[in-house]
């Protein structure tokens, strides 16, 4: 039998504010598998987003078990075992697009060979060839948000974490 990539086990989680509880997850139990496509559907404010930061290590569940590749959802943060892509680009304005997306790989350690080759590998994936010295604000927000997922996609992480990255496109 495979093993879970992502395992929750009734999963709860409780946001205390001044004026009341705020129930964002309750009892949620998933097995996502290798090779698997998941969409979460909803409406808003439904928890969608709060599982995913769940996952990515983001928030951090009341109660009930949480593994990401057989590790808590912290080791598998700290072995970059996913990427996400936020609702919003998130990309550092003085920053051009193709330092944007190699920010990860820096952070990881990758030679600048490899920096530059796999920068330029996800921009012809995304189709942002040729806007590598742009500057966030230079661009759309649909290409902005493109530039997010290159980003996420440039160190091949085993999984990928989306919240609405289709919303600006």
């Amino acid at each position: 039998m495979a093993e879970s990539i992502i395992k929750a086990t009734n999963l709860n989680l409780v946001f205390e504010t001044a004026e009341d509880t705020i129930e964002a997850l309750k009892d949620v139990s998933l097995d996502i598998f290798k090779g698997d496509f998941v969409s979460l559907i909803g409406p808003s404010g439904c928890g969608k987003t709060t599982l995913l930061r769940a996952i990515a290590a983001l928030e951090t569940p009341n109660n009930g078990d949480l593994t990401v590749n057989g590790m808590t959802p912290e080791e598998a943060r700290k072995k970059r075992a996913y990427g996400y892509v936020f609702q919003a680009a998130g990309l550092y304005p003085w920053r051009n697009i193709a330092k944007n997306i190699s920010l990860p790989l820096e952070i990881m350690g990758y030679n600048r060979s490899d920096i530059s080759n796999r920068v330029r590998k996800v921009l012809e994936l995304v189709e942002l060839s040729g806007f590598e010295n742009k500057f966030p604000w230079q661009l759309s927000g649909g290409m902005q948000q493109r530039a997010s997922i290159a980003r996420a996609l440039s160190f091949d992480a085993d999984i990928l974490l989306m919240d609405e990255p289709f919303g600006a496109l």
